[in-house]
């Protein structure tokens, strides 16, 4: 697995297989379930569409499991963005592309989610996420195969361990210091 790049997945353009704004993601997942979708899913929630506010989410799709989840105006990846796209209704598009065209997207860890959870979080249909793990292959669904392999690279990338410390330190030290409180921070 590889580090996220900064400004999120690069995706091909794919064929655009429906299109249309919908009151529940449910049916943007079922679809793609259906159709054993390899590609993508633009999603823009109900407070981006109504603001008119960049908002837009993807996910994208392997044989119709859900793969990677991110968000482009939070940069989160993963099963936080999903927390992104909650409100209804949404508007999507669904495209279709080759498997190496997701190839680079696929291969960062922080930006993957297990098969059913967008199934469990954005539709709230327990019956969807659980066929959608049924079809996911058994690396998806395994803990041993994928995640803890993740999980144990990340640890053993100490540059990397480094950098997410400094940067929580900068961001407790501007908080502190935004809240009045520089003078109880110490090194």
């Amino acid at each position: 697995m590889s580090d996220p790049p900064g400004d999120g997945p690069r995706l091909p353009r794919g064929e655009l297989l429906r299109s249309r704004v919908v009151p529940d993601p449910g049916d943007l997942l079922e679809d793609a379930l259906d159709r054993r979708l390899t590609g993508y899913a633009t999603v823009v929630p109900g407070d981006a569409l109504l603001l008119d506010v960049r908002g837009r989410g993807l996910l994208t799709f392997a044989d119709g499991v859900p793969v990677v989840a991110y968000h482009e105006r939070t940069g989160r990846g993963g099963e936080s963005a999903l927390a992104d796209l909650v409100r209804a209704p949404w508007r999507v598009e669904l495209l279709a592309c080759g498997a190496s065209g997701l190839a680079e997207a696929h291969d960062v860890a922080a930006w993957r989610v297990p098969p059913g959870v967008p199934a469990e979080r954005l539709a709230g249909v327990p019956e969807l996420a659980e066929r959608t793990r049924r079809l996911a292959p058994d690396c998806r669904t395994d803990p041993d195969a994928g995640d803890l392999g993740a999980v144990e690279a990340f640890l053993d990338d100490t540059e990397r361990i480094e950098r997410v410390k400094t940067e929580a330190r900068a961001e407790a030290e501007r908080r502190a210091e935004e809240w009045g409180f520089s003078d109880q921070v110490t090194e």
